[in-house]
């Protein structure tokens, strides 16, 4: 399957809300609209004019496939948010470039720490963290989430 891959706008909103509440659903996790996801109502001020990065992963024809966020915190820190695939990119090797992607930009951009949370439902993702170096903390911010980990870059 041949991705794009292309930084995201105001315009992609209610797509990538899609895409995302709907893995979330698979998984048994609740959509947060006006609590952890509404970050996602603005990608353009709560990522790109931060300094972060959202991007979205499309197959040839445009359909969203998945995405990914990094989320300055402090000078210091960023967090990788809301990376999502869709079943048909699961189990394709698409989570492990672009979280070396990720690290990479994070690096780039003058970080020293990447921080993230995820929940105990989604096994896959909490495996290639764990396969990537990430350590457990116990800093958790949301309330869906249980499970914190970081990696010093």
């Amino acid at each position: 399957m041949k991705i794009n891959i292309r930084s995201a706008s105001n315009k992609d909103c209610e797509r990538v809300k899609s895409l995302i509440y709907n893995v979330l659903r698979e998984y048994g996790l609740q959509p947060e609209p006006h609590g952890t996801d509404i970050d996602l109502n603005d990608i353009e001020s709560n990522y790109i004019n931060r300094g972060g990065i959202f991007e979205l992963l499309e197959d040839e024809h445009g359909n969203l496939c998945g995405t990914v966020g990094l989320y300055p915190m402090n000078e210091k820190t960023v967090e990788l948010r809301k990376m999502y695939f869709t079943k048909d990119l699961r189990g394709q090797g698409f989570g492990s470039k672009t979280l070396r992607r990720m690290i990479e930009k994070a690096k780039v951009s003058g970080f020293k720490r990447i921080y993230l949370e995820t929940a105990t439902p989604l096994t896959e993702a909490i495996h290639l963290y764990e396969k990537f170096g990430f350590k457990p903390t116990c800093e958790i911010h949301s309330p869906r989430c249980d499970h914190a980990y970081e990696l010093a870059v």
